[in-house]
């Protein structure tokens, strides 16, 4: 019998850092938004993943004349999404009525994310749970306090991507919980509830499209990656 899987992809940012008049999920890429390009990695990764796309109030017309401008056609279901990442994530997991199965909760402007760590993050969290996506650092790091700032070992830190994959009742279970500013990620709200989070092997190419740098990047990687598949 196939798991149930479902697919949250987050869309409420301002786009402040870039830069633009319209939001950063928004913004063309080779053509079309952004936040299309992310949603088609899910759909074209398992055809059968529920999308379902957490957008803002005042952003659902924008998105469905998008749609209709660009002739989209990858199903999707929309959520109202909250003031906060983690009110988007609970209004996301609100639309889900099924306890089995799996969610993957995604960054909407991640649009570089592979099948084969989509593939990854459902079939690890299908064993333990859940799936959290990182990437080792390239860089040196320090750590600051109020008295100076210390070297620290990177090869013990991890940088945390998107999908964070879960099985449905234990991410709904650990969304229960009143918002704390502790609560980054997807990740942080699980551990709380008393997870033990399971990191899976990212890609440096899995950016998070938030400033001009990274969207010139972006064009980079799209015209490399997308023209060999």
């Amino acid at each position: 019998m196939d798991i149930p899987k479902y697919a949250i992809i987050v869309a409420g940012g301002k786009g402040n850092r870039m830069n633009t008049q319209i939001p950063k999920q928004f913004i063309p890429l080779l053509g079309k938004p952004v936040l299309m390009h992310t949603i088609e990695r899910f759909y074209f990764a398992a055809s059968e993943t529920k999308i379902i796309l957490v957008l803002p109030q005042h952003h659902v017309e924008f998105w469905n004349n998008l749609v209709e401008k660009h002739n989209f056609k990858v199903p999707h279901q929309i959520a109202i999404g909250g003031a906060s990442r983690f009110q988007s994530v609970k209004s996301g997991l609100n639309k889900i009525e099924e306890q089995e199965g799996l969610v993957a909760i995604h960054d909407g402007v991640r649009p570089f994310i592979s099948k084969e760590i989509i593939d990854l993050a459902y079939q690890t969290a299908n064993k333990k749970g859940n799936a959290i996506v990182a990437v080792q650092l390239k860089d040196s790091i320090r750590e600051v306090s109020e008295t100076g700032n210390d070297a620290r070992d990177r090869n013990r830190y991890r940088l945390i991507q998107t999908p964070q994959t879960f099985k449905i009742g234990l991410i709904k279970t650990a969304y229960n919980t009143p918002e704390t500013s502790f609560f980054t990620d997807d990740a942080s709200v699980a551990e709380a509830s008393g997870n033990e989070i399971n990191l899976v092997e990212g890609s440096y190419y899995n950016i998070k499209i938030t400033t001009p740098e990274d969207l010139q990047i972006a064009g980079i990687f799209a015209k490399k990656k997308w023209n060999n598949e």
